[in-house]
């Protein structure tokens, strides 16, 4: 598939009914979704504006973006992990089973993987653990094998890893609090994964420092690699202009829209 092509037909608004919404841990939750297609067919990288309900407290005047976590066409459901940080995600905790919540998508362009790739990385953390989660299965799909690097502050904030590992993936998790996430340290583990053949690819989302490493052993190296990128969006559609970053593009420093060109994108146009 041409990373120029946008992997999913039209994208469209629908109410889904919430089958599932629980906590996870201290500070996510999975939410899983009754849903029709386009929304069942989104592929890894792309996400959705959701509409979220108003809390007690607040009213959110724009939808959230947020990436896909799980998509079953045969099962008819959509999932999310999100954290509960501002109006928006604290109005989606409160949903129950049976509710409704309406949905737009898929949107952007997201993961591609090259067929004749062996081996990959994934790099992630905090939101960047569900957004790489996908991407082992359809590596999977594909005899791509998948080694997850998962960041966190704290062991108990690690999420996605059971993800990685129903699909054969390796996980390796680094945290704050174990003094394994740093920089340094994950630059070492890259470069051993890199000496031991397996990583053709990087796939990273969730940190710019980490990104950096990837970056720097990338040119080093001559790998390929893709980044999610993170940003503020207000319509999701390309319309607005919201999301608007700086990118390297050989050599020369171009405007892109996250939701539109993005998010997902060449490793070395990413700029912090």
């Amino acid at each position: 598939m041409s990373p120029d092509a946008r992997p999913i037909g039209s994208a469209a608004a629908q109410a889904a009914t919430v089958i599932a919404n629980t906590a996870v841990n201290a500070e996510y939750r999975h939410l899983i979704l009754r849903a029709a297609p386009p929304a069942t067919n989104a592929a890894p990288g792309q996400f959705f504006q959701l509409l979220c309900p108003a809390p007690p407290d607040a009213a959110p005047f724009l939808r959230r973006p947020m990436s896909i976590y799980g998509a079953d066409p045969a099962a008819g459901e959509v999932a999310f992990l999100y954290k509960v940080t501002g109006s928006g995600t604290r109005g989606l905790a409160v949903l129950a089973p049976s509710d409704t919540l309406d949905i737009m998508g898929p949107l952007g362009r997201g993961f591609t993987l090259d067929p004749a790739w062996r081996a990959i990385v994934a790099v992630g953390r905090g939101a960047g653990l569900a957004t790489l989660a996908p991407l082992a299965q359809a590596a999977q799909a594909r005899g791509i094998a998948v080694t997850a690097v998962l960041s966190a502050r704290r062991p108990d904030l690690i999420v996605s890893d059971a993800s990685f590992r129903a699909c054969g993936a390796a996980v390796i998790a680094v945290t704050d609090s174990e003094g394994t996430s740093g920089p340094v340290h994950v630059e070492h583990l890259l470069r051993r994964l890199i000496a031991e053949g397996r990583c053709d690819a990087f796939f990273t989302c969730g940190s710019a420092r980490l990104l950096a490493v990837q970056q720097r052993l990338a040119r080093e190296f001559g790998l390929p690699g893709q980044v999610a990128m993170e940003q503020q969006m207000a319509c999701g559609l390309g319309m607005c202009f919201c999301c608007v970053r700086e990118f390297n593009v050989g050599g020369a420093v171009m405007h892109k829209r996250v939701c539109w060109d993005g998010p997902v994108f060449d490793i070395a146009e990413a700029m912090a």
